[in-house]
């Protein structure tokens, strides 16, 4: 879609701000192309017009959707612009306390002044072996990158670490290295990782100083090389130094120090070593308080110098030396507090004997005369001659501070090459990793020489970034296959020219420091002249003629002419530089000796760095020639050298960047300066990167993860089989601008801005499906809740108005009855009241009536006679004046008609004469007569009828006098009688006043009495409620002590129980400390006592064997699965000792050599002891094989009688004693049951009793074949001549022990039949008789394979018939549900129950379909397992046919030969011990533990058969009383167990098998001791066979610590199985598909969560958990053990996915918290499955499952937050606020938390003590037990079978 079309009404916008640079605004109506305004809103609440630019007509920028905001890599961003880049690293730095984010290849670090614990050995364990993409950015990704390419591509890298000064360049420098330092260790004796650590605090100290920007700021650049073996470990390292700030020793500004190792210096000055240095306070010296700042907040100076000096022991710089460099350091200290006194204004002198110059000399070892002399004055040289020149103070002072400095440069360099030379290895370097910490551009107010060396660099760099960064995006797009369009970016190249290139600034400089009387100002004068107006780059300051302007690619810099030439030449003065060349102080002169060598400026020195300064020393007697060739090594060439040899290098290798940002001026922890970032950016290449990616295509997604995020927006129809073509199927539909988007190979690209559209068209999708979600739950809750509320109301109306209508009721029939009683007694007092009144009434109106009537006549007569003389009066006067009008009026007429006749007439005659006019005037005139006729007739009849009405009013008017007249007459009456009742109402009033008065006195005598009963009532209450008042309280008091005491007593006994609780759990927490420290302990010895034994092994071999290559591990293995320091293909043989736990004590040198070498030599030879281990072993199989071919020629026939013998024998032994149990059974059944139990109508008795008469009837059809078998035999016998035929007993007794099936058994007899040729027996009875024995043990088998079956049937059934009662009670729910469904769908209209019916259907179906999805994945997932099993059972049988047919002729199938039976013997009873020769001990161990196979003995024998054998063993030693023999047997025993987990240690099988037969071994010495509370559950005949003669104690505590040593060795190899499997399966992989969508990811692609084939997953996981649980049970390992086996295991599984989770920002969101819950529960579901709910192992998932609950809970309120703090006590209080910045919305309906809500947990977690630690210890291991484990079997029953070759011991 077009980009306008984006600016709608409420979408978001950036504008450009002054203040905040860019601010956030809201569009209040719709953009139409056109419009000139934009109407906005500021997020602070006011609107604002803005302007478009008429000229360019630029919209401005949009911002990304919130679910975008905080993205780990900024080309995620949907929008690609400054103001997004600076907002998202702004949320991240501020908001979520992340400091580092990609920026494609760019890894931005931001400063936050603060110490974070992100750089710990767990956080280095954690990143080590990742994808770059699949962790959240970090300094350590960046080096694993690095570490990872370099084995891959087999290609040099470089990390590039740039920033200004304070942006934490060094730090990130050393964390890197550190990084590498850790994950390779070293390869040769001497430890070099270490050493390349130990750098950095010595060129910290004597390059780093404090700055008002940078407490610890590098004064220098350097770039470390380190280097790699083939096996990628580190052998060595070079360190190259750029542009010393050398000024800096003699001069500081305001607030800043000098370097820091002079500080230290004076620090320590109070050692005795340090006295001859006469040092003291900082104070006291020029050098270093200029500053006025000697001390840095939180440093220690005096413990920062014992750091230097170990790290210059470990570096192999000698005491001597380190003397000798503090010795410098001192005098150059002294050197500046040299004074001088003017003699005038040329010359000066210093004072005699000054103390500060002498003790200058002393320690440089030069002569105070001499030096004296020179620093007063200079000499020159001309053609002819040379002069001594005094000089001025100013001059004098200049040179001194130029001799400190040139002596502080020479040291530096000397360090630095021998630090080189320490770092140096003889062994052949295979690649490197170059790590280059360099400053950033720099601007100030006054900019110098070295702010334009530094800004050249960078220009440099920064040429070099941009070629990088668009030749990665080229290759990408080439990649894919998509049309390549030219992106423009930024070419510094014209700058870099104007520089460096011929007649540039660099060499216009050069030459004119070769000039004699070159200065500054003719410098900048031929600057001007060359490119003024040539280069567009280069400008002249407007006020300045000693400046110049130089057009940088991050911004105009100003350079300050004055003291280019000085610094570029570097002079000292070359008497000086002499005098101290002969010094006595021998290290001194040697800081000198390379000024005397030629060095060409592309040359290096031994150590590999070129040297930027060489100060030109001009001798006394030399050729001009030589002097000037000198002159030409400036500080700037020697630079620009330097700089273009490091281009080399970093072009050589593949880079990595990392730009350091400084986010405020004031060091302030975690505060962001906008404008200052903004700067930063610009000037380091991030925004140029951003431009680059936008201006192509930025956002990039897989087909799969595309298909993933917007599946929502497709329609069923829509999606396709292929993923490829559905993408661009349902694109075209959404975006219909096909140049918006391109499909590669294998992903899709999209420019800026369309990734957020489809994000808003998601979002509306996925809102409205919300919305829609929440009508029909809430609708149905709200249904759900009104149809409780209608029940209860309800009921609540019905119980209220029955109670109403009673009460009503009783109401009505009171009122009855009040109303009758008040009817009679209103009626009795109104009556005699109207009675009274009436009478008074009448007396009142009477007079009252008279009174009125007669005012009213008077009133009326005057009105009367009044209207008459109106009437006369007024008639009198309208008269008069109708008179007088009248006549005017007739005047007037008169008048005006006499003129209008005069008119008329005048007009008639002359009409007159016209005829026409007559003849119309005639016509006129009969029609007016006729009008005037009716005019009259109508007059007449008004005349008619107003004489009619006058007559009519003349009528009225008499009636209504008559009327007035008789009223006259009425009203005098009345009058009459009112005087009369006027004087009855006085008196009246009289008698009322009268009655008032007495009413008014009795009633103030009744209020006085009442008043006086009221105070009386209220005192007699008051004083009643003061009573009940105090005996409430005497009440409530009893009550409260009684309370309290109750209280007391029961908090004295829960304080005492409590207490007693606690020091229980801190005896128990401190018995498992010590015990995780003993086992710690004997981890370590026997790691130790391994080592010595392969040492002492391989003083023996042969020396010169070459040395194993390396193979690097797989990304998705990290060096952090193992407890090694590194990795290689022979790590499961090798055993090396961790770097970590090397003896840091110092030893003597001999043996130290020795020890390293022979470490050494192990790691050489491990494989070729594999090899020729192996090769041994393939020869004794070829020796075993040829020696039985040629024993079977001459066979022994008595043998194989002898043989058959005792199988019968056996055999019937075997069947009486299954007869005796069975009688024994039966007997104890009927005797010991309880009577309901054993009762003959009992259903388990009877169930019983089938069982064994069952089992009886099978045993005697046994016997009975047995006895025809032996019948055969007996008669075989008589028919065969004894001959010597067949093999020997004890290889037959192997063979048959190993046969399994019919198959197996003719393959052996046919072999027989082989070496038997003639032999004329029949095959077939031969192969009858041989199979007796193996028959029988086929019955047993199947025996125990019915049983087996019949109960796992039974508990099938039970399963089923539960299953079938919840499917009932499930229908039977379901069944109301319908009927209260369709009564309330009755109740509808149609329309509506329509509706309703067809909205039920479709949940129903809904839910249906959801129920057989789910069988379809389970039958899937069955049938893919069947068809595996099927593949793997289909390849053995073909094996086995195939065998078969090879072996097999048609005629060895006819004949066999017949074996003889023997007489039975008696049976013997067995004591349970076992005898063997002292000479074949050794063969017992080697057939018993060293050449046994533990599948075969687990699968085929009882569990722990060796430890039976070796114990019964050990009973006949004890019994013959032989001490030697046990303690012999007992330590090949163990030696042989230790033998066999070293040489097969990484295989589970071998390690379970072993840690299951050691315990039982050990048990077993515990249960046959003797000691009695081993014998508790001893039978009889078990404590018989106890020890008889030795005491074994010391041996089982050795038996203990091997069974823990293999206990540790089993979790490590179980943990290097989980460990690649526990991310993805739990973190990554999508057990819930569709819950969490895929969110851009931008360059750094993490691993896709979508299970590919070779992904692991959830049921990889339990697959695996099932298999070690399996294995445990078949070795026999006693529960207890496996419990806390399967603790180990969920500890592990918890720990790597919580801190995984922890360091992935992609995964801390609501939706991967389900999933991480589902997940867990599944776990919870294997430990009930395998009922180990109660082994702890759940306990150790909490802190996961807590995670995964706080990224799903609320977080807005307080109460959230309380919640939050009570729910997450098994995490830590960083873990918390980690996971809550961490937490990122994946949808927009989502929202973030808020840096308030973080700062209110954080609040309320202060008081927690917990660790500060913020990742779990995963390679922790829980101290463990060996519950003593008693045996039932008895040791008299145990056989030995013959496949374990043990035919030489007997059964006693």
């Amino acid at each position: 879609m077009a980009a306008s079309e984006l600016y709608t009404k409420f979408a978001r916008v950036w504008i450009p701000d002054p203040e905040e640079v860019w601010k956030s605004a809201e569009l209040l109506k719709d953009y139409k192309p056109g419009d000139k305004v934009l109407l906005l809103h500021l997020e602070e609440g006011t609107d604002l017009e803005y302007r478009l630019d008429p000229k360019t007509k630029e919209l401005p920028h949009l911002r990304n959707p919130d679910i975008l905001v905080g993205e780990n890599d900024l080309t995620a961003l949907s929008y690609l612009h400054e103001p997004a880049v600076l907002h998202n690293l702004r949320v991240r730095f501020i908001d979520s306390k992340l400091i580092y984010t990609y920026c494609g290849i760019v890894l931005v670090a931001i400063n936050p002044y603060e110490q974070l614990p992100i750089y710990g050995e767990d956080i280095i364990n954690a990143y080590s072996g990742q994808n770059m993409g699949d962790m959240d950015p970090h300094i350590f990704a960046v080096a694993e990158e690095a570490y990872k390419q370099m084995a891959r591509d087999e290609r040099n890298q470089s990390i590039i670490v740039s920033g200004e000064s304070g942006a934490g360049k060094t730090v990130s420098a050393k964390y890197a290295m550190r990084y590498f330092a850790t994950v390779s260790g070293s390869a040769s004796e001497a430890n070099v990782e270490e050493k390349v650590l130990a750098s950095n605090p010595i060129m910290e100290s004597i390059g780093n100083a404090k700055t008002t920007r940078n407490d610890n700021s590098s004064r220098f650049g350097k770039y470390i090389e380190i280097g790699f073996d083939k096996r990628y470990r580190i052998i060595g390292a070079n360190m190259r130094t750029y542009l010393l700030e050398k000024s800096r020793v003699v001069f500081q500004a305001e607030e800043e120090r000098n370097y820091h190792i002079f500080y230290q210096l004076c620090a320590s000055a109070k050692l005795p070593e340090f006295k001859m240095l006469r040092l003291g306070n900082a104070d006291s010296f020029h050098y270093t308080k200029q500053g006025g700042s000697p001390m840095i907040e939180g440093v220690d100076d005096a413990k920062e110098m014992a750091h230097t000096r170990q790290a210059c022991t470990l570096l192999g710089i000698s005491e001597s030396y380190q003397m000798g460099i503090f010795r410098i350091l001192a005098g150059i200290l002294h050197l500046g507090n040299v004074g001088f006194a003017s003699r005038d204004s040329d010359s000066c002198t210093i004072p005699p004997k000054h103390e500060p110059l002498t003790i200058f000399c002393d320690l440089m070892g030069v002569d105070y005369e001499e030096m004296c002399h020179w620093l007063c004055h200079r000499k020159l040289a001309t053609a002819t001659e040379t002069y001594i020149k005094p000089i001025s103070k100013l001059q004098a002072t200049n040179a001194r501070d130029a001799l400190a400095k040139h002596i502080y440069a020479k040291l530096f360099n000397w360090i630095v090459d021998h630090v080189n030379q320490a770092l140096h290895s003889a062994v052949k370097q295979h690649s490197f990793i170059g790590v280059l910490d360099i400053y950033g551009f720099e601007t100030f107010e006054i900019n110098s020489f070295e702010q334009f060396c530094i800004n050249y660099a960078n220009e440099k760099l920064q040429q070099q970034f941009n070629m990088h960064v668009f030749k990665l995006e080229q290759e990408e797009y080439m990649k894919e296959q998509i049309p390549w369009t030219l992106i423009d970016f930024y070419d510094n190249q014209p700058c870099i020219n104007l520089i460096e290139s011929k007649l540039g600034i660099l060499d216009l400089l050069d030459e004119e420091c070769k000039m004699p009387k070159g200065t500054d100002d003719t410098w900048a004068q031929k600057l001007y002249n060359t490119h003024l107006n040539k280069c567009a780059l280069f400008e002249k300051p407007r006020m300045s003629n000693k400046a110049f302007i130089i057009k940088h690619f991050a911004d105009k810099v100003e350079y300050q002419c004055e003291g280019f030439l000085e610094k570029n030449k570097d002079t000292v003065f070359e008497e000086q530089i002499k005098v101290l060349k002969s010094s006595k102080f021998k290290m001194l002169p040697e800081l000198f000796q390379e000024e005397e060598k030629a060095i060409s400026p592309t040359s290096a020195t031994s150590s590999g760095r070129t040297p930027l300064t060489r100060v030109p020393v001009k001798p006394t007697k030399g050729r001009p020639g030589q002097m000037a060739k000198e002159h030409k090594k400036t500080v700037g060439h020697q630079f620009r050298n330097s700089l273009h040899l490091l281009m080399e290098t970093l072009n050589a290798t593949t880079p990595h960047y990392v730009r350091c940002i400084k986010p405020n001026d004031f060091k302030f922890p975690f505060t962001f300066d906008e404008k200052r970032a903004v700067q930063q950016l610009r000037a380091c290449g991030v925004l140029e990167t951003i431009r680059i990616s936008a201006a192509g295509f930025p956002s990039r997604w897989t087909y799969q993860e595309f298909f993933s995020r917007y599946r929502v927006l497709m329609k069923q129809k829509d999606v396709l089989g292929d993923r490829k073509q559905t993408c661009k199927n349902v694109l075209e539909k959404l975006i219909l601008d096909k140049d918006k988007y391109q499909f590669g190979k294998t992903k899709i690209f999209f420019r800026a801005g369309q990734v957020a559209y489809l994000e808003k068209l998601r979002a509306d999708k996925l809102r409205a499906a919300c919305i829609r979600i929440q009508k029909t739950i809430r609708g149905w809750l709200l249904r759900k809740k009104y149809l409780c509320m209608q029940r209860a109301a309800i009921t609540v109306q019905r119980y209220v108005r029955g109670y109403q209508a009673r009460c009503y009721a009783k109401f009505l029939r009171r009122t009855k009855a009040a109303t009758t009683i008040q009817k009679y007694w209103r009626m009795y007092v109104v009556r005699r009241r109207y009675k009274i009144r009436r009478a008074a009434t009448i007396v009142v109106q009477s007079y009252l009536r008279g009174y009125l009537a007669r005012n009213r006549y008077r009133k009326i007569l005057r009105e009367h006679k009044a209207v008459i003389i109106q009437k006369r009066v007024r008639g009198w006067l309208a008269r008069t004046h109708y008179k007088r009008t009248m006549q005017a009026i007739i005047y007037l007429q008169c008048c005006f008609r006499r003129m209008m006749a005069k008119r008329e007439l005048k007009k008639l005659k002359i009409e007159a004469r016209s005829v026409e006019r007559y003849k119309k005037l005639h016509i006129g005139m009969e029609n007016k007569i006729m009008q005037l006729q009716r005019k009259v007739d109508e007059q007449n009849k008004d005349y008619k009828c107003l004489m009619e009405k006058l007559t009519n009013l003349e009528g009225v008017y008499n009636s209504e006098t008559e009327k007035l007249r008789n009223d006259v007459e009425r009203l005098q009456l009345s009058e009459e009688e009112a005087k009369v009742a006027t004087g009855r109402v006085l008196s009246l009033q009289e008698e009322i006043a009268k009655l008032r008065k007495d009413l008014e006195q009795t009633r103030s005598e009744k209020k006085s009495i009442e008043e006086r009963a009221d105070k009386y009532k209220q005192e007699t209450e008051q004083l009643v409620s003061n009573l009940k008042e105090e005996n409430t309280l005497l009440k409530q008091e009893k009550e409260t002590l009684n309370h309290l005491i109750v209280e007391q007593a029961k908090e004295m006994t829960e304080t005492m129980e409590r207490k007693l609780v606690e020091e229980t759990k801190q005896l128990e927490l401190d018995l498992n400390d010590e015990r995780l420290r003993y086992q710690n302990l004997l981890n370590e010895f026997s790691r130790l006592e391994e080592r010595y034994d392969d040492l002492k092994e391989e003083m023996t071999l042969m020396l010169n064997v070459p040395k194993p290559g390396h193979k690097r591990t797989d990304s998705t293995h990290s060096s952090n699965e193992s407890e090694y320091t590194f990795s290689s293909e022979f790590a499961e043989t090798e055993d090396i000792v961790p770097r970590t736990e090397e003896p840091s004590e110092k030893k003597v040198p001999l043996d130290m050599s020795l020890f390293l070498k022979l470490q050494k030599r192990v790691t050489e030879l491990e494989q070729e002891k594999q090899i020729m281990q192996d090769e041994l072993d393939r020869k004794e199989e070829q020796v075993l094989r040829s020696k039985a071919k040629e024993e079977e020629r001459p066979p022994i026939r008595g043998a194989e009688l002898e043989y058959e013998s005792l199988k019968r024998q056996e055999l019937e032994s075997e069947n009486k004693k299954l007869k005796n149990e069975l009688n024994e059974l039966r007997k104890a059944l009927s005797e010991k049951s309880a009577p309901e139990v054993t009762a003959p109508g009992a259903p388990a008795y009877r169930v019983l009793m089938e069982q064994l008469t069952s089992v009886s009837e099978e045993l005697d059809v046994r016997k009975e074949e047995v006895l025809i078998l032996r019948s055969q035999l007996v008669s075989q016998k008589e028919a065969i001549q004894p001959k010597n035929t067949m093999t020997d007993s004890t290889i037959l007794l192997e063979d048959v022990q190993k046969m399994k099936d019919k198959g197996e058994i003719a393959q052996a007899y046919i072999g027989l039949k082989e070496t038997n040729r003639s032999s004329t027996m029949d095959y077939q009875e031969l192969n009858e008789d041989g199979e007796l024995w193996l028959v029988y043990e086929g019955l047993k088998q199947a025996n125990r394979l019915l049983e087996s079956q019949l109960q796992s049937q039974k508990r099938s059934h039970e399963n089923e018939a539960e299953a079938l009662r919840g499917e009932i009670q499930s229908l039977k729910e379901e069944n109301n549900r319908q009927q209260q469904l369709l009564a309330q769908n009755l109740q509808l209209p149609p329309e509506a129950r329509i509706e309703a019916s067809l909205q039920h259907e479709i949940t129903r179906l809904t839910n249906e379909n959801l129920d057989l999805m789910e069988q379809l994945e389970k039958q899937d997932k069955t049938v893919r397992k069947l068809k595996k099993q099927l593949k793997v059972f289909a390849k053995k049988i073909g094996e086995l046919e195939v065998g078969q047919m090879e072996n097999i002729s048609p005629g060895q199938i006819i004949d066999e030969p017949i074996r003889p039976v023997n007489i039975p013997r008696k049976e013997k009873d067995f004591q349970g011990m076992l005898e063997y020769k002292r000479e074949d001990e050794q063969k017992l161990v080697k057939n018993l533990i060293l050449e046994l196979k533990p599948r075969g003995v687990a699968v085929n024998l009882i569990p722990g058969l060796p430890a039976y054998i070796l114990f019964m063993c050990v009973r006949h030693a004890d019994y013959l009383n032989d001490d030697q023999k046990v303690r012999s047997l007992l330590t090949s025993t163990i030696n042989s167990i230790k033998k066999v987990l070293k040489k097969r240690g990484d295989d589970f099988e071998t390690v379970s098998f072993w840690l299951s037969n050691t315990c039982r071994f050990l048990h077993c010495l515990k249960q046959y001791s003797g000691e009695e509370g081993f014998m508790k559950h001893n039978t009889s005949r078990q404590n018989e066979h106890c020890l008889t003669n030795f005491d074994l104690a010391e041996y089982r505590q050795v038996l203990s610590d091997l069974a823990i040593q293999i206990y540790q060795q089993l979790v490590r190899v179980l943990e290097n199985i989980l460990q690649p499997m526990i991310v993805s399966g739990m973190l990554e992989h999508e057990t819930i598909q569709g819950v969490s969508g895929v969110k851009p990811t931008g360059l750094r692609k993490r691993t896709s969560s979508i299970a590919d084939e070779g992904t692991y997953t959830l049921d990889s996981i339990l697959r695996q958990l099932n298999s070690f649980h399996s294995v445990m049970c078949q070795h026999g390992m006693d529960p207890e053990l496996i419990k806390q086996v399967v603790k180990q295991m969920f500890y592990i599984v918890g720990a790597i996915t919580l801190n995984n989770l922890l360091l992935r920002k992609d995964m801390c969101s609501w939706s991967k918290g389900m999933q991480i819950r589902y997940n867990v529960s599944q776990l919870e579901e294997w430990l009930r499955d395998k009922n180990l709910m109660n082994s702890g192992a759940k306990e150790t998932l909490e802190p996961l499952i807590q995670a995964a609950q706080l990224l799903q809970v609320k977080k807005k309120t307080d109460d959230d937050a309380e919640a939050i703090c009570s729910m997450c006590n098994a995490l830590t209080t960083a873990q918390i606020v980690k996971v809550l910045n961490l937490y990122t919305p994946v949808n927009e309906f989502e929202e973030r938390v808020s840096v308030s809500f973080i700062r209110t947990i954080q609040m309320r977690l202060r008081d927690r003590k917990d660790s500060p630690q913020l990742l779990m210890d995963a390679k922790h291991i829980f101290p463990v037990t060996f519950p003593f484990n008693p045996s039932s079997l008895a040791l008299e029953t145990i056989q030995i079978p013959a496949s374990l070759g043990l035919g030489f011991i007997a059964r006693v």
